[in-house]
């Protein structure tokens, strides 16, 4: 799918992100096995717990046994228009996820200019 595709669904499923307590709203799409995934930032009173909206993607195309993750779309739709790039990218967390289950994958970042593999976001990344 086109980039701008993918970043456009991100920035619109982001609007059904459950966030009371950080009031930030992230949403991914993704594309794996030919099919689109959706995922939202989900939180809970135990921050430690809460569900970031990469990994709810990367879950729902797992869950519906879809494998081979091509692209990778994320947005922050509560980000300043002049957020510094680092202020947009997924968690060290979400990072490993990606790494581990969709290590050829192309991400988009909503506002950075530059597409990114997953050596440019998690270099040296620990693996098994």
């Amino acid at each position: 799918m086109e980039r701008e595709t993918l970043l456009a669904l991100a920035r619109e499923t982001a609007l059904g992100a459950y966030c009371p307590y950080s009031h930030f709203h992230v949403g991914a799409t993704l594309v794996a096995d030919g099919q689109v995934f959706v995922g939202v930032n989900i939180e809970i009173s135990s921050f430690g717990l809460t569900l970031c909206a990469e990994r709810s993607a990367l879950s729902a195309a797992l869950t519906a046994q879809a494998r081979h993750i091509t692209q990778i779309a994320i947005a922050c739709i509560d980000a300043p228009a002049d957020a510094p790039d680092y202020e947009r990218m997924p968690c060290g967390a979400c990072r490993q996820w990606i790494a581990d289950l969709a290590p050829e994958a192309t991400v988009y970042i909503d506002g950075c200019e530059r597409d990114f593999q997953v050596s440019d976001l998690l270099p040296f990344a620990f693996k098994l």
